[in-house]
């Protein structure tokens, strides 16, 4: 991987240009924007509230502690109070929740990236729309066309069912259907709420770990297709995923009377360090990328011991990935999401060059995207 710091090969001086993969550049990523819902967990809240409802049903809850302390989370955001978690709820009723709460965090993100483009509702030709803890029907896109002015015949896709991967296939879902409409705009929304899938009736430790994690949040994403020739920053590549087989049980959740039930194996720090460096590598060669090309990586992370993992698979430093560690601290692992706030962060930050987006999840699945900075 080349140096962040150094003058790169193929990094223009002063247009930041990237030197193109072998693939036809077709689809760029125009404005950003993330949203996180009113209220506040912090660490401590949610290791007490955790204690509260657990610790005198559960004889390894004490055991299970230090995963508080050594998530690398300090708070998160939540569409629902602490309070709310110590009482039982249904399956209707949380689904209630999501629906309202996921549709006020995309319509403020949508709004905050439209905006930052300058462009207006009416000009959208496309909308994918990427959630997986909750369900509605008429989707989310369709509800959400009832607030903002979004044109009738605009083309909607609503995607379920990826999990943690959905940031980074969902970007290549909407970079697929811009270059299939020249001259169109396509709207990327991404919301989890995470939270709401906590569930007080299950003492297992996937779930009270879940409790250590999990967070809320939305995402928007505007893409383009057209742009100038060549891998001008904001260029969407390339994408791809490679899935494992004999992985179902890996990542995914359980549908309960109760609401979703979350199912995460402990080996997946382990699967990222053994088998994600080969599986990247693959999907680079196809476009022609070696892995030394890259001026970096950006990750979904999924909690601690898979930023450690991370840099292990791709020989990073301690000090790498330390916008996925920022995210993880400020909200948690809000899923899908979570690596949309994570590039919406290195964008601030100024970042430049040929990066790997990357992100696991259920199927056992990695998600890829090649993109110029």
């Amino acid at each position: 991987m080349r140096s962040e710091d150094a003058g790169a090969p193929g990094l223009g001086a002063s247009s930041g240009a990237v030197a193109a993969p072998a693939v036809m550049a077709g689809s760029r990523l125009v404005s950003l924007a993330t949203a996180v819902p009113a209220y506040r967990i912090d660490q401590a809240q949610a290791a007490g509230a955790a204690r509260r409802l657990f610790g005198s049903r559960s004889a390894w809850f004490d055991r299970l502690m230090p995963a508080f302390d050594n998530a690398g989370i300090a708070s998160r955001g939540s569409c629902v109070p602490v309070d709310w978690y110590q009482a039982d709820h249904d399956w209707p009723e949380r689904n209630r929740i999501y629906v309202d709460s996921a549709l006020s965090l995309l319509e403020q993100a949508a709004r905050a990236c439209l905006a930052d483009a300058d462009v207006a509702p009416e000009a959208v030709d496309a909308i994918v729309t990427v959630s997986t803890t909750g369900i509605a029907t008429p989707s989310l896109d369709a509800r959400l066309m009832e607030r903002l002015a979004f044109p009738a015949t605009a083309q909607r896709l609503p995607v379920f069912g990826l999990g943690c991967a959905g940031g980074v296939l969902g970007l290549a879902r909407s970079a697929a259907l811009a270059r299939a409409m020249p001259g169109a705009r396509v709207l990327l929304l991404v919301v989890e709420l995470c939270g709401l899938t906590f569930r007080r009736a299950d003492t297992s430790k996937s779930n009270v770990i879940a409790t250590a994690l999990f967070g809320d949040g939305a995402a928007a994403a505007l893409i383009e297709s057209g742009g100038p020739a060549g891998a001008a920053p904001g260029t969407i590549l390339a994408w791809g995923e490679h899935r494992w087989p004999d992985s179902l049980g890996i990542m995914g959740w359980s549908v309960e009377s109760d609401g979703l039930g979350v199912i995460f194996s402990r080996d997946i720090p382990a699967l990222v360090r053994r088998d994600l460096r080969p599986a990247a590598e693959a999907f680079l060669q196809r476009h022609g990328v070696r892995f030394a090309d890259l001026d970096g990586v950006i990750c979904h992370p999924g909690g601690a011991k898979v930023i450690d993992a991370l840099r292990h698979a791709f020989e990073l430093g301690p000090d790498g990935l330390s916008a996925e560690a920022a995210t993880l601290r400020d909200h948690g692992n809000m899923s899908a999401a979570t690596i949309l706030f994570v590039l919406e962060r290195r964008r601030r930050e100024g970042l430049k060059g040929l990066y790997l987006l990357s992100a696991l999840g259920p199927g056992f699945t990695v998600g890829f995207v090649l993109m110029a900075l």
